[in-house]
């Protein structure tokens, strides 16, 4: 899709620390280092919960291409957290794909996200 891609681990398919690899993406977010990133683990729900704890990030679970679509919407989310036991290679790409073309809608939703921080 002509996107730059900064690959954060991991490298294999051993356990890892998801909050460490989590720090890692929210740091690169935070930075402008990465304008977006997509977090990945078994439910995604360790992984977006540990990217949602630093400041100016929004993580967003999504489970199919509407769920995506919204967070880009409604929340301007700019983490897609996926689980990878949950949805299988097609529907991920599918949110991938959704999520990267989605602008946010502003209006109504720009004060919400704002209280977010």
């Amino acid at each position: 899709m002509g996107h730059e891609i900064l690959d954060l681990g991991t490298d294999g398919p051993e356990s890892v620390d998801y909050p460490d690899y989590g720090k890692v993406l929210a740091e690169s977010i935070a930075s402008g280092k990465a304008e977006r990133g997509v977090a990945i683990c078994g439910t995604g729900i360790g992984i977006s919960i540990a990217v949602n704890r630093h400041p100016g990030v929004r993580a967003a679970l999504c489970h199919d291409e509407t769920s995506a679509r919204l967070a880009r919407e409604h929340n301007d989310a700019n983490v897609l957290a996926l689980g990878a036991r949950l949805i299988g290679p097609e529907v991920a790409k599918g949110c991938l794909r959704t999520f990267l073309e989605t602008e946010f809608a502003g209006g109504r939703h720009v004060a919400r996200v704002a209280k977010l921080g």
